[in-house]
């Protein structure tokens, strides 16, 4: 059968610190007001997506690998990656300040948790007036100074604050602390990976009054205790354009704000492509059939496609590969 674009159902996330915008602003079906994220797309065991449209509705995604994983994936995805889905798509909510945390490098994650590390980025959709994200230090911090801080309840001195607005998009990478603060929705790309070293919650309590557990001994070797400022994404945003984002190890991002149809030969791509709708709707075709997508929503276009035609009178789109 065929591999036409596929659409997945999303697997919703109570959180702590989550809202209602999920739905508010992207339609999702969520059933209580404390819905922080939208997994759109994901290989993690235990939340496996599974297809929502066309003949291949109620599948799971690891099936669908499992039986063709180098049509699927493409040929260097399966010789780096096996059938593991390598990365994980979602949406996000914050209606409160996010954990501040950070994340381990593949070594330090495959020695600890036989996992991967988790590189992400962020592009920011919503962003209430004055939200922030906390990305990194200040300054250049010293271990005991850290440590000091823990200790005296003082770690959000040495934060750096970012205000943010649409569009913007941030590279975070392994061992850089981080948090996405109250206030802002944001479309998230990662390493197919669930280990987070938490280091500070602002004191709260879960639904049962109890502290959610910290990774205070485990962050340790884990953090970049230098100032860096290479987190805040440059981009062009042509219009009618593929305007490229990030380009990493893990995966590459192309920004498309498109007014007209786009025609792309992806022949020799050896990999799937994914797209985020950030704004407005299009219809994506490849070889074997075609797909709707509005803000909000993903889809995935199998590596074997030769072409992919994007038909739209107005939207904005995370282009995603490997």
């Amino acid at each position: 059968m065929a591999l036409y674009p596929l659409k997945f159902t999303p697997i919703l996330k109570e959180r702590l610190w989550g809202g209602t915008k999920l739905k508010d602003v992207l339609q999702k079906p969520i059933e209580n007001d404390i819905t922080g994220e939208s997994w759109e797309l994901s290989g993690v065991s235990g939340d496996i997506s599974e297809v929502a449209n066309g003949a291949f509705s109620g599948t799971s995604l690891q099936n669908l690998i499992n039986e063709r994983a180098e049509e699927l994936l493409g040929k260097s995805v399966v010789d780096r990656f096996g059938k593991d889905f390598p990365i994980l798509i979602k949406f996000i909510d914050a209606k409160q300040d996010l954990s501040i945390q950070l994340h381990p490098n593949d070594e330090l994650a495959k020695e600890r948790h036989n996992s991967f590390g988790k590189t992400e980025m962020w592009y920011v959709m919503d962003a209430d007036p004055g939200a922030k994200l906390i990305v990194g230090f200040n300054k250049d911090v010293e271990k005991e100074e850290y440590v000091k801080s823990l200790e005296n309840d003082t770690l959000l001195d040495l934060m750096n604050y970012e205000e943010v607005s649409e569009g913007d998009t941030f590279f975070i990478n392994t061992g850089k602390i981080h948090a996405i603060g109250a206030g802002v929705l944001l479309a998230e790309i990662q390493q197919t990976s669930d280990i987070t070293y938490r280091v500070f919650d602002f004191n709260r309590r879960d639904k049962n009054g109890n502290l959610r557990e910290l990774h205070t001994d485990l962050a340790m070797d884990a953090i970049d205790y230098s100032k860096k400022d290479d987190f805040k994404v440059k981009y062009a945003d042509d219009k009618d354009s593929v305007n490229q984002m990030v380009d990493c190890p893990y995966f590459k991002t192309n920004f498309l704000e498109l007014t007209d149809e786009m025609h792309q030969d992806v022949s020799d791509r050896d990999s799937f492509t994914i797209y985020m709708c950030v704004g407005g709707e299009a219809e994506i075709t490849n070889d074997w059939g075609a797909a709707s997508i509005k803000k909000g929503e993903t889809l995935l276009v199998a590596a074997e496609s030769k072409s992919i035609h994007i038909d739209t009178r107005g939207a904005k789109l995370l282009e995603v590969t490997i």
